[in-house]
Formats: structure tokens, sequence, C-alpha cells
């Protein structure tokens, strides 16, 4: 039986490198479709509203586990085979991650003071000119530290994406253990990897908080 050795670690750290490549698209795409939600959300359109408060509550209201189950087996019955674990855990993780970012958004831009929004409206400024020239740039300083927080939760979500097949971190410890049986060594060293990974995040997150005295008057 092979002990824990230097091939399991670096087994370990390309998986890694797959869990922040998950990630990334995960957040990245995440955050394209969230901040739709969040203009959704503050849209004049009631319908519009009401469409994307609905989104938001099927997507918050619904396990991680279950959307990744749910494209798995879903996107074959409408046509599309061979699904890659890969696109399902990436369109899982970008649809949970949409819904949460929205939510993130659309409360830090309703969060600018109002008196902001009347000052644009006293310039004649469009819709679109309040948004992108007032309230938007106010907004992202608020939104910035919450929005790294949530970073931190993808990358550990990350390790739900086993149940499609996708050998992340945590898999690859898996895959590992049922072939060393040394349970402890194996999953310390997955712990610390996460624990590289997230720490970072978290720090760079309680920073910009304290640069940007988000809170404070």
């Amino acid at each position: 039986m092979p002990s824990f050795g230097l091939g399991h670690l670096e087994f370990l750290l390309v998986a890694a490198c797959w869990t922040i490549a998950l990630s990334a698209v995960a957040f990245v795409g995440g955050g394209l479709l969230g901040f739709l939600v969040a203009l959704a959300r503050i849209s004049d359109n009631p319908l519009l509203r009401r469409a994307a408060a609905g989104y938001v509550q099927v997507v918050q209201g619904t396990p991680l586990l279950i959307l990744l189950f749910l494209i798995y087996f879903g996107l074959p019955i409408l046509g599309f085979e061979n699904v890659p674990a890969l696109l399902a855990a990436g369109l899982g993780l970008t649809v949970y991650s949409s819904g949460f970012l929205g939510e993130i958004w659309r409360g830090c831009i309703e969060s600018v003071p109002k008196t902001q929004w009347e000052a644009a409206e006293c310039l004649a400024m469009t819709r679109w000119q309040r948004m992108t020239r007032v309230i938007l740039p106010q907004a992202m300083r608020i939104a910035t530290a919450p929005t790294v927080g949530f970073l931190v939760q993808i990358v550990k979500n990350t390790s739900l994406a086993s149940v499609v097949g996708f050998v992340e971190l945590s898999q690859a410890g898996k895959l590992i253990n049922n072939s060393t049986f040394e349970p402890f060594r194996v999953f310390m060293t997955v712990a610390v990897l996460y624990f590289l990974i997230c720490y970072p995040l978290s720090a760079w997150s309680r920073g910009l908080e304290r640069r940007l005295n988000v809170g404070r008057r």
C-alpha cells in the first residue's frame, strides 16, 4: 500500500489549481449575471423587478448541490449530450453566485444616499448617466469588501463540484485517501491548501474594509 508522498502532493497542487480556475469561472460568470440581476432589481419596470426578485428567491432557496445535479442531469434531457464536468460545475456555481452577488450589489446600490440620486437628477442626467457617473462609483466602494468576502465562499463551495465528477481539491484528497488510507495526513494537507487559497482573500477583504472605511460616519 503506497504512503502519502510527493507524487500525491503534486496531484493535490494540480487539483488546487483547478479549484482556483473553477472559482474564477464562477466569480466572473456569476458577477456578470449578478450585475444584470442587481440592475433588474432596481429597475423602474415592475415586471422586471418581480422577475429578478423571483430569480433570486429561487437561487438562494435551492441548495447548491441540487443546482449542480439539475444542470448536470438536466442538460442531457434538453439534448446536450456528454456534458463536461467542468461545464456543469461552472454553470451551477455561476447561477448560484449570481443570486447572491446580485443581492449584495443591489443592496450596495440602494445604500448610496438618496441625496446623491436627487442631486444627479437635478443636474438633468439621464438614468444611465446617473448610474454610471454618480451611483455605481459610490456603490462599488461599498461593495468591494463583501464581494471579496463572498469570493472566499465560492472557493469553499467548489468542493461540491465533485458530485458531477469534477476533480477539485477535496475530491483529489478523497481519491488519494482511497489509495493510501492515511486520512489525517491527506485531509490535513487539503485543509492547509484551502487555507493558503482562502486566507489571503479574507485578509484582503478585511484590509479593503478598513481602507475604505465602509460603515463609518
